[in-house]
């Protein structure tokens, strides 16, 4: 199957109208103007800021790191004071970069991990999440995090009805389990007795972005719908919507729902809001404009996970050359629909496989369907696997020959990847091979290092590999790493296959993220999955720029 490059990126995902364009660039003075939109992305391991134009063309960027801390096995722990000030540093740096008029920057969208924020309700001051409760600045559980799987088995052994539209059952990877952990970990004030549980307010990380930047609660869909257990209005037949209060008490946490759901934020349609993707929070608070460098003319878009804004930035996209299998497709069907063809393979430390659908198809093993959380009305689903990018780090750090892969790849002037993808070529040749991936024939290969998210839905899965010997060269290396590959390849496939089965129509993968750039892996999951694999234009810059045009949305779906 072909391996597409995307050339052509339409920053209208949404099929807003030129018009509406206009009249939004023309704003209170009636005559057009140049406007702009920064995206914000915070990954595991960084945070990014875009500047883009309303073509859709990125005019800065720039990426920080941001640290992670895993004292314990499975205890793993980031700082939102640190994130915030790594996202100030990026849209500064990216407006700086642009040469562009912060007045004229007319909205900021963020993404970020699934990851959840622990703060005082009262003080709106960090709080210690563990192993090292005296650290309050450590206070977000990352999404990669595994320790609640006590609380996840409690949860899923209660068979409740919003379970069904989490995949089944709920993942370790998502956020109640962890709230429940905290529940039984946290310690007591020393001030008061009582557990510093009952002083805590808890938010995904996105939604505390768009909280940090406005002061407004308001919550996303895709955020609590995705990873919380939120559910729609209309969608459970008992007629129970939103935050069930049923659900908490069943799982041991009723103060989740005191106060009509305070600590989650709020009471849908009374005490709290949700959005879609794209829809409007508000201004930026005048100490957030200053921190990033903006103005409090620059409005809030409802925040995304990241892997739903790589889905923007991609699928949403039209292809430079048409793909046959979606040209009937995209000619029948209007505006965001258009992409309920494609699977986004968002790539990153880990992968998520996203699409969206008109109505909803449940699949065992993936997660959702999910209402709203994209576009208002219509379905999603998330498979994806637990390490991707993380896997392959692994395999290359772990194996003896690693530091003689740095070494040759470095006097290469190649990439680490590049090198291996050259060797095993060269590897072809010499052992007279049919093919490259003829190499790995003797070597089995399963890669779950870190459990297994799709389709097998099992945090406990641990990884195999059978075919090794005492070989520790760079050749054995070269073999161990195609494994790898692979296996992410195989596993893709049995994904695919797990959602064309449960009614899926899947007609291309629409990458992201760094894995790109890999050509044997691209080919591998052409090859594996037998699907077109589209590449972006901007491989690294997918996510941020799907940030960017929430931002758009959100200015123009108000016209």
């Amino acid at each position: 199957m072909p391996i597409v490059q995307n050339r052509s990126f339409n920053s209208n995902p949404y099929n807003l109208s030129l018009k509406n364009l206009k009249q939004l660039q023309a704003g209170a003075t009636g005559s057009e103007k140049e406007v702009y939109y920064v995206g914000v992305d915070v990954g595991t391991g960084s945070a990014r800021a875009a500047v883009v134009d309303q073509m859709g063309s990125i005019l800065g960027l720039s990426e920080r790191p941001i640290t992670r801390h895993e004292l314990k096995a499975s205890y793993i722990t980031q700082s939102s004071t640190e994130i915030w000030d790594a996202i100030c540093y990026c849209v500064k740096t990216s407006i700086s970069q642009s040469h562009v008029d912060p007045s004229l920057v007319l909205g900021i969208g963020f993404d970020a991990t699934c990851s959840l924020v622990a703060i005082n309700e009262k003080t709106n001051d960090p709080m210690a999440v563990g192993p090292d409760f005296s650290d309050n600045l450590e206070n977000i559980i990352l999404w990669m995090d595994h320790r609640a799987q006590k609380e996840v088995d409690e949860i899923n052994a209660t068979g409740d009805g919003c379970l069904k539209y989490v995949g089944g059952t709920m993942s370790i990877e998502m956020e109640l389990p962890k709230m429940k952990w905290l529940k039984n970990n946290l310690p007591l004030d020393r001030a008061t007795g009582e557990s510093l549980f009952k002083q805590c307010k808890f938010f995904d990380l996105g939604d505390w972005l768009t909280f940090r930047a406005t002061d407004k609660e308001t919550r996303s869909f895709c955020s609590t719908v995705c990873k919380q257990g939120f559910v729609p209005e209309g969608i459970l037949p008992d007629g129970r919507t939103g935050w069930s209060e049923e659900f908490l008490n069943k799982i041991d946490v009723p103060e989740l729902a005191e106060d009509n759901f305070r600590r989650l934020g709020g009471l849908t349609g009374k005490t709290g809001k949700w959005l879609s993707a794209g829809e409007t929070v508000g201004q930026l608070s005048e100490a957030a404009a200053e921190e990033l460098g903006l103005t409090t003319d620059c409005y809030v878009s409802s925040a995304v996970i990241d892997a739903y804004a790589g889905w923007i930035g991609t699928a949403a996209a039209q292809t430079e050359i048409p793909i046959p299998e979606l040209v009937e497709q995209d000619a029948t069907k209007p505006g965001i629909a258009k992409s309920s063809g494609r699977l986004a393979a968002v790539a990153g430390t880990s992968t998520c496989h996203i699409i969206l659908n008109e109505d909803p198809i449940f699949v065992p093993g993936v997660w959702g369907p999910y209402r709203d959380v994209g576009a208002r009305g219509y379905w999603m689903a998330e498979g994806g696997q637990s390490c991707t990018g993380a896997l392959l780090a692994h395999v290359l750090s772990t194996h003896p020959a690693y530091t003689e892969l740095g070494v040759a790849s470095e006097a290469s002037s190649l990439s680490r990847f590049d090198f291996l993808n050259s060797r095993l070529e060269t590897l072809k040749k010499t052992r007279k091979e049919r093919s490259v991936v003829a190499l790995a024939k003797d070597l089995f290969f399963y890669g779950d290092f870190h459990g297994n998210r799709s389709p097998i839905a099992d945090p406990r899965m641990k990884a195999s590999i059978t075919g090794q010997s005492m070989d520790v060269s760079l050749d054995a290396l070269a073999i161990q790493y195609l494994g790898a590959c692979e296996f992410i390849g195989q596993q893709t496939r049995q994904i695919v296959e797990q959602m064309t089965k449960a009614g899926y129509e899947i007609h291309a993968i629409f990458m992201s993220g760094g894995q790109c750039r890999n050509g044997l892996l691209m080919r591998l999951l052409a090859d594996c999955t037998g699907l077109p694999i589209v590449i972006p234009r901007y491989i690294d810059a997918s996510v941020v720029f799907g940030a960017a045009i929430l931002e758009l949305n959100c200015h123009c779906s108000g016209w």
